[in-house]
C-alpha cells in the first residue's frame, strides 16, 4: 500500500523541517512540500504534529522463560502494545540455558518471534564457554545478522557469566566485529547479601534493593569497562541505574574508550520507595534488576542522558503478573524479576524530558530511536525519517494527554509502574513497514507481520580499536 503523511514537521536527531512524507512498499520514497497523493493512497493529516522515526526499544524480553515461569507478554502482544505508544521495533534477547548451544537457543527464540506484529532483532547472551560457543558466535554474526552479545554479571548459579567466559566471549566478539552488552551487577555480592538479608528475617520485596545496593552495580560497571578496554572491544552497558555506574562510564568515555550506556524510562522516574509499600503485591510488582534506586540517582541519570554519557533509552520490558510474582511470597529472591513499559516509554520521556526542557525534540528522537539504530548498525535503515529508510514512523501529537493505567494499556500484564501518571505528548498514528498500525486509539496490529532485522558486523571500527588496544599493550609506560 502507499501512504502520505501530510502537513507535519519532520523531526530527526539532526534537525527538523516542515514537509510531507510519502511511503510506498514499506519504504520512504519521497519527502517535500505539497506532495500529491496517488490514487488509492491513504492520507494521514499530521497538521500541528511531529513526524518522527518510530521508537526502537533496544532492550525487551518477550515470552522469556525465567525464574520458573514465562513472561506474560509474547512477541505479538508486546510489539502490538509498542505500536500503541509509537515504538516500531524491538531488540530482544536470546538467553541460552547453561550448556545449551547458542544456535539451538537462537532457533527457539526465532520460532517464538514469528508471531511479532512489528520488526524485531536479537542480542544473544553468552552464559558459558567452550569452542562450540565460539563457532556458534561466528554463525550468528555471519549468517544470522547478530552483531551484539549479552553478558550477565548477575544471577549466580543460573545465567551469570564468569570472568573467564567474559574474557573469551569479548575476544571472540572483537574478532567477529560484534559489540558486547553487559548487565553489570556483581553476582557474587548479590548472592551473599541475599543470604544475609534472608537470615535476618527480611523476606518481603523490601529485601530486593537491600541485596543489590548501588555499589554492586558500580563495581561491576567499572570491572567490565576495564575488561573491554584491555581487550579493545566496544561495550554497551544496559539499564544503567546509579550515579556510581554512570560516573565510571563518563570517565571511560572521557579517556577515549568506546563505552555506551542505556537508561530505562523506569529508572528515570520511579524510586525505591515502591518497595516499602504496605501492599505486598504492589511492592512485588516493582521487583526488577537492577532495582529502582534512591531518588538522588534519577537526576544524575537525566544529566547523563542530557550530556550524552547515556545514549539510549529502553524499558527492559519483561512482564510478570501478580499471580507469578506470588511465587516469592515468602522469599524475595524467588519473585520473578521484571516490569513493563514498552507502550509508555515515549510518552513518559516526552512528558518528563521534552516537557520539562531537559531534552529537545531532536534529542528525544536520538535517545528513543536514532542512537540505538546507530550503535547496533541499522542506521539509516531505521532511526531516520529519510528517503530510502524503512517507513517506520510515529506521528506525534505534542498536545494530546492521557492518564496511564493498567485498565487501558495494551500491555499483557495486570500492573503498570507508571500507574496514574498524566502524560502530555502521545502517538496519534504509528506506521510500520509503511502500514498504518495505530490510528487515533485504534490498534491495527497484524499477527506475524513483523520482519526479522539482520544487523551487519562493524569490521572497520573494530579493526581500528583492535590496533589501538594492541599498541597499548605493547608500548612500555614511561615512569
Amino acid at each position: 500500500m502507499s501512504l502520505l503523511i501530510r502537513g507535519g514537521t519532520v523531526v530527526n536527531a539532526d534537525g527538523r523541517a516542515r514537509c510531507d512524507v510519502y511511503c510506498e512498499k514499506g519504504k520512504i520514497v519521497a519527502m517535500g512540500d505539497n506532495l500529491d497523493a496517488p490514487a488509492g493512497a491513504e492520507v494521514v493529516d499530521a497538521g500541528g504534529q511531529y513526524v518522527m522515526p518510530g521508537g526502537i526499544d533496544p532492550h525487551t524480553h518477550m515470552q522469556l522463560p525465567f525464574m520458573g515461569t514465562v513472561a506474560s507478554e509474547d512477541f505479538y502482544t508486546g510489539t502490538a502494545a509498542g505500536f500503541a505508544g509509537g515504538t516500531t521495533m524491538i531488540i530482544d534477547f536470546v538467553i541460552p540455558n547453561p550448556q545449551q548451544p547458542l544456535m539451538e537457543a537462537y532457533r527457539d527464540w526465532r520460532g517464538w518471534a514469528e508471531k511479532a506484529a512489528g520488526d524485531y532483532s536479537f542480542h544473544v547472551a553468552v552464559t558459558w564457554w567452550d569452542e562450540t560457543v565460539a563457532a556458534d558466535m561466528k554463525k550468528l554474526v555471519e549468517e544470522e545478522g547478530v552483531n551484539s552479545f549479552k553478558h550477565f554479571m548477575a544471577y549466580k548459579n543460573a545465567i551469570m557469566a564468569t570472568d573467564e567466559t567474559i574474557y573469551h566471549s569479548f575476544k571472540r566478539a572483537l574478532e567477529l566485529g560484534a559489540i558486547v552488552t553487559v548487565h553489570a551487577e556483581n553476582g557474587e555480592l548479590v548472592y551473599q547479601l541475599q543470604q544475609e538479608i534472608l537470615a535476618q528475617g527480611i523476606t518481603g520485596p523490601e529485601g530486593h534493593p537491600l541485596s543489590r545496593p548501588p555499589k554492586v552495580e558500580g563495581e561491576a560497571a567499572h570491572r567490565v569497562i576495564k575488561f573491554a578496554e584491555v581487550i579493545g572491544v566496544p561495550v554497551y552497558l544496559v539499564h544503567v541505574s546509579t550515579e556510581d555506574a554512570l560516573g565510571h562510564i563518563a570517565r571511560a568515555q572521557a579517556e577515549g574508550s568506546r563505552v555506551f550506556g542505556e537508561v530505562l524510562a523506569g529508572h528515570l522516574l520511579v524510586d525505591d520507595s515502591v518497595y516499602r509499600n504496605s501492599d505486598w503485591e504492589t511492592a512485588a510488582a516493582h521487583v526488577m534488576s537492577p532495582p529502582f534506586r534512591p531518588k538522588e540517582n534519577q537526576e544524575a541519570l537525566w544529566r547523563g542522558l542530557q550530556s550524552g554519557a547515556l545514549q539510549t533509552t529502553a524499558t527492559d520490558h519483561c512482564c510478570f503478573c501478580y499471580e507469578q510474582k506470588a511465587m516469592g511470597k515468602d522469599d524475595f529472591t524467588q519473585i520473578p524479576n521484571g516490569t513493563g513499559g514498552v507502550e509508555d516509554r515515549l510518552s513518559v520521556l516526552w512528558t518528563h524530558g521534552v516537557g520539562t526542557g531537559r531534552l529537545t525534540p531532536e534529542e528525544f528522537v536520538a535517545a528513543t530511536s536514532t542512537n540505538a539504530a546507530k550503535i547496533f548498525n541499522i542506521h539509516p535503515r531505521k532511526g531516520a525519517v529519510a528517503v530510502g529508510s524503512d517507513a517506520d514512523i510515529v506521528v506525534w501529537d505534542p498536545a494530546a494527554t492521557k492518564t496511564i493505567s493498567k485498565k487501558t494499556h495494551h500491555q499483557k500484564v495486570d500492573f503498570n509502574i507508571f500507574e496514574g501518571m498524566k502524560v502530555t505528548g502521545l502517538a496519534s498514528h504509528t506506521i510500520s513497514q509503511g502500514n498504518l498500525v495505530y490510528a487515533n486509539g485504534e490498534l491495527r496490529a497484524v499477527r506475524g507481520a513483523g520482519n526479522y532485522i539482520k544487523r551487519p558486523a562493524f569490521h572497520p571500527m573494530f579493526d581500528a580499536l583492535g590496533k589501538r588496544a594492541a599498541a597499548a599493550v605493547r608500548t612500555p609506560v614511561a615512569r
